[in-house]
């Protein structure tokens, strides 16, 4: 069982019989009465996104029978994506709302963790960092790098960040999948 106080983002718990994930929570201690954690949730197998109060220190939830394989992303068709193990050769696919935000880190023959809930595949999770090329950006821009000021960039996935203006088209940046910010330019 988890208590409130395991609570973070990410955190696959089980609430009513249901496996869900931890979007976001906010520990809230008002000057009367007793603490709680507000949070929203979302049911990994509908997508849908609740919004819900626990008593601090005192609620508990469960945790859900999931399975995690490292699977190789194989290649996306519109609204599917496809996935190997590559021990058994076996293919799921996964809907672009089970995918989610980790569609923007996805590069073909990329590694990631599929997440089965009840042997059904239901999300995927990514490591902390990918390497991604720059495949549109302004031109180097000379003038005030002292106020650390950036400029956007649009990744080969399609994913938009800001970074800094001596980026160029072409370089591959290491990009932390958490907050979707730039790290360093990888060499």
């Amino acid at each position: 069982m988890y208590n409130t106080t395991d609570f973070r983002k990410g955190l696959k718990i089980e609430y009513d019989n249901k496996a869900f994930v931890i979007i976001e929570f906010q520990h809230v201690n008002p000057g009367k009465g007793s603490a709680f954690v507000r949070t929203k949730i979302k049911n990994l197998e509908t997508g849908k996104v609740l919004d819900v109060t626990f008593k601090a220190g005192v609620d508990k939830v469960g945790i859900p029978n999931l399975s995690f394989t490292e699977m190789q992303f194989l290649y996306t068709d519109g609204p599917t994506y496809t996935f190997m193990d590559n021990n058994t050769y076996e293919q799921v696919t996964l809907t672009t709302e089970e995918v989610g935000d980790a569609s923007y880190y996805l590069i073909e023959n990329s590694i990631a963790k599929v997440t089965f809930y009840n042997g059904k595949p239901v999300s995927i999770d990514l490591d902390n960092f990918v390497n991604l090329k720059v495949t549109e950006t302004q031109p180097n821009i000379k003038g005030d790098t002292s106020s650390g000021g950036g400029k956007p960039a649009t990744m080969e996935t399609g994913l938009t960040i800001n970074v800094p203006f001596h980026i160029n088209l072409g370089d591959t940046l290491k990009i932390d999948t958490r907050t979707n910010k730039y790290v360093e330019k990888v060499k």
